[in-house]
């Protein structure tokens, strides 16, 4: 956990926050307006206000977690991460690219 955690800090400050956070907040609210289990506005039903879904690891686990983490240098970095490999203009959802014991250590770790 020490590489992880050195590397996360090291590219925290890589983010330029303002646009990627409305970027990301943006891409999130608008997930799934096509299909079922959302509501009149377009939001999963499952999210509360506040929040919003990522997916992580190799079979992209679904975590629900508090808009607040976006402001953590932490997680900032994971999302430079996946800006890097997946770009905001896919498909996918908001997808963390690391394994996902790695993502657990790392919400026991901090948050």
């Amino acid at each position: 956990m020490a590489i992880i955690k050195k590397s996360l800090s090291n590219k925290a400050l890589l983010l330029p926050q303002t646009s990627a956070l409305k970027q990301i907040l943006k891409r999130c609210s608008s997930f799934g307006k096509k299909n079922n289990g959302y509501n009149e506005s377009g939001l999963p039903d499952d999210v509360p206000k506040g929040h919003f879904a990522v997916y992580v690891g190799e079979n992209r686990s679904r975590y629900i977690i508090p808009i607040s983490w976006l402001g953590h240098p932490e997680f900032q970095s994971l999302l430079q991460r996946a800006e890097e490999e997946f770009g905001f203009n896919h498909d996918m959802g908001l997808t963390i690219p690391c394994e996902e014991v790695v993502f657990r250590s790392l919400i026991d770790q901090y948050f």
